[in-house]
């Protein structure tokens, strides 16, 4: 497993698709992932720390497993289909540890709303990561 860091939400100019960049900063790249407006809208606004008038989804998420006394332990990127991207959020529970098949859009909007780590399985690393050139590492602020 390999941490990464959220380093960018944006937008395709050309096309209007939403993306994620996570960066690898141990061998210097990029996982890029192309995810929903409102997904993307949902973890823009958390890393802003936007409070929205009303709880967005995975506000309303958060709020139910801070309730169940559960909280997200880390979010793991496991797998590269078909150009589709899976994860799994784990959880820790009153009942001990539990893993939840998530798309992983969902799963970073919970990670950076509980300050947990998130994760990449080498595997879709190789499938689908892209170097980082030296000049954008160096002027890489975050999202």
């Amino acid at each position: 497993m390999v941490e990464l860091k959220l380093a960018r939400v944006g937008y395709d100019p050309e096309s209007g698709e939403a993306f994620l960049l996570l960066r690898d900063d141990m061998q210097k790249r990029y996982l890029p992932i192309a995810v929903g407006p409102l997904e993307a809208h949902s973890i823009a606004a958390a890393v802003e720390h936007v409070t929205p008038p009303r709880p967005l989804t995975h506000d309303l998420m958060m709020s139910i497993l801070e309730l169940l006394h559960s909280k997200v332990n880390m979010v793991l990127i496991d797998v590269l289909r078909d150009k589709t991207f899976f994860a799994q959020i784990s959880l820790e529970t009153p009942e001990g540890a539990k893993d939840v098949d998530a798309r992983p859009s969902d799963g970073i909007a919970l990670a950076v709303r509980a300050g947990a780590p998130i994760y990449a399985l080498e595997a879709v690393l190789d499938q689908a990561a892209i170097p980082i050139s030296t000049a954008d590492h160096d002027d890489e602020e975050g999202p």
